[in-house]
């Protein structure tokens, strides 16, 4: 009888990859987890119970099938588990590094609930795919036949990436416009390299150009083109922008030099440490945190990465300031450990109620909270305890309160209409708009979300654009 290669949970232990040490890692920018070996790797996939009921499966946005590529990669069959990673998912790799496996898949793995811990699944992922890349099993797409249709994309993020590359699989000629000179979006100069390395984006884009996806980059819809002319170019359009317009702050002196927002600090941070690109305020020390105390503003994945690129930057002190407890925090608990033990300190139960500093800020005057009554979400809401004020001292305040979206004006297109959250308005399933062969996907539909997410509407899209364009087609040959 052959051996059972899975439902190792029992005698065989959770590991995850080694971690650099805090001291070494906070040094530099790169990744702080290694990889799996091949040994390892399917050690820890045959921890899985092959459940019948899957929870890791049906809590993953893109309904991946973990169990299967998990049990092909427990028996050294890695060429097949990539395929059908690769099947439900555009960016595998990617998700691997950056979901928030805690909430999702792993989080609801059957044999944590059964008091084992959960199967290490996010960097079995990585694992999978980085093989995949290194043995040339990645190859840059080609359809069985070209279409005629032509599809322009806005946006070069995960959602309009992953349109992008179902799109070019089914033949369909593809544009991606988009404002930055670097395609990935968020992906590119909003996540920092220690949690998602440049390199890793860099081939993806690489491979959807050799597919024969076109990109027009540093081109602002409405400035270098007008909406109505990208209508015009395509057979369709969709609008993956994503959110991009920080949640501000109010109380004296929230204006001050000195108070700046997350995208910008991230964003030049990424410029300069990943790509090595000169950015002026950088330089100057505007969007710099060496030598200075910085507080950051938020308890969501973005604060977490604010407050390590601080460390990593050189400042003097780095503290985070987050209104409720850390059980009701946003963010990831993964991060928030990596963060206290690279030297964050966490202030919770704070809040902003002004800022000190005549020409630039010197401190944040924080108010102490309490968790009240439940609001109607059904989290406890934060009180202010009054007299319990207090002067933090800042050189550098980052505000971290998550992101809203833009006023795009819809460009002009009266056929548009935007929610009262300021987001597109469309079938969340399928991304079919108010206006003939406009579609929307990701955080500018949903809001602010995560980029398995944007994935998953980017895919669904495409289905749904592809059925469009067939139906079209249809009639046409009537």
């Amino acid at each position: 009888m052959a051996k059972q290669p899975m439902l190792k949970f029992v005698n065989v232990e959770r590991a995850m990859p080694e971690k650099r040490g805090a001291d070494v890692r906070k040094e530099d920018f790169d990744e702080i987890y290694a990889g799996f070996a091949q040994a390892k790797a399917e050690e820890q996939a045959s921890r899985c119970s092959q459940c019948g009921v899957p929870y890791c499966h049906s809590h993953c946005p893109l309904h991946n099938n973990i169990p299967d590529w998990l049990r092909l990669t427990a028996t050294g069959r890695l060429q097949e588990a990539y395929e059908v990673s690769q099947a439900t998912n555009t960016f595998p790799e990617i998700c691997g590094r950056i979901c928030p496996q805690d909430r999702l898949c792993e989080g609801n793995c059957v044999i944590e609930q059964s008091g084992h811990e959960t199967v290490t699944i996010g960097a079995v992922e990585k694992y999978i795919t980085d093989t995949a890349w290194e043995n040339g099993w990645v190859q840059p797409v080609k359809p069985a036949r070209e279409r005629t249709e032509s599809v322009g994309i806005i946006g070069a993020g995960p959602g309009g990436l992953a349109a992008a590359d179902m799109l070019r699989r089914a033949g369909v000629q593809v544009t991606v416009y988009d404002r930055y000179d670097r395609a990935g979006g968020l992906l590119t100069y909003g996540i920092p390299g220690f949690k998602l390395e440049k390199d890793v984006v860099m081939r993806r884009n690489k491979q959807l150009e050799h597919s024969g996806v076109e990109f027009v980059m540093n081109c602002n819809i409405g400035e270098d083109i007008s909406f109505e002319e990208i209508r015009g170019k395509h057979d369709a359009v969709i609008i993956a922008t994503g959110v991009y317009k920080s949640r501000d702050l109010g109380g004296p002196g929230a204006g001050a030099k000195g108070i700046v927002k997350a995208i910008d600090y991230l964003t030049a941070s990424n410029r300069v440490a990943n790509f090595g690109d000169t950015v002026a305020e950088y330089d100057s020390g505007e969007l710099n945190a060496e030598g200075k105390k910085v507080v950051v503003i938020g308890g969501g994945d973005t604060a977490m990465d604010c407050v390590r690129t601080a460390i990593r930057q050189g400042a003097e002190s780095v503290k985070c300031l987050y209104r409720r407890d850390r059980a009701n925090m946003p963010g990831s608990q993964r991060e928030t450990q990596n963060a206290e033990e690279e030297g964050v300190i966490f202030e919770w139960l704070t809040a902003p109620k002004g800022f000190k500093g005549d020409e630039a800020v010197s401190a944040v005057i924080v108010q102490k909270m309490r968790l009240g009554a439940p609001d109607a979400s059904g989290r406890q809401s934060p009180e202010v305890i009054e007299g319990a004020d207090y002067d933090e001292p800042a050189d550098l305040v980052v505000k971290a309160l998550g992101f809203e979206p833009e006023d795009l004006n819809l460009w002009g297109c009266e056929d548009l209409a935007l929610t009262r959250w300021g987001t597109v308005k469309a079938e969340f399933t399928t991304g079919r708009t108010d206006a003939e062969g406009v579609y929307a996907v990701g955080d500018i539909v949903r809001g602010a979300s995560l980029v398995v997410w944007a994935i998953k509407d980017g895919r669904d899209c495409a289905e749904a654009l592809l059925a469009d364009l067939n139906a079209k087609a249809a009639v046409a040959a009537e």
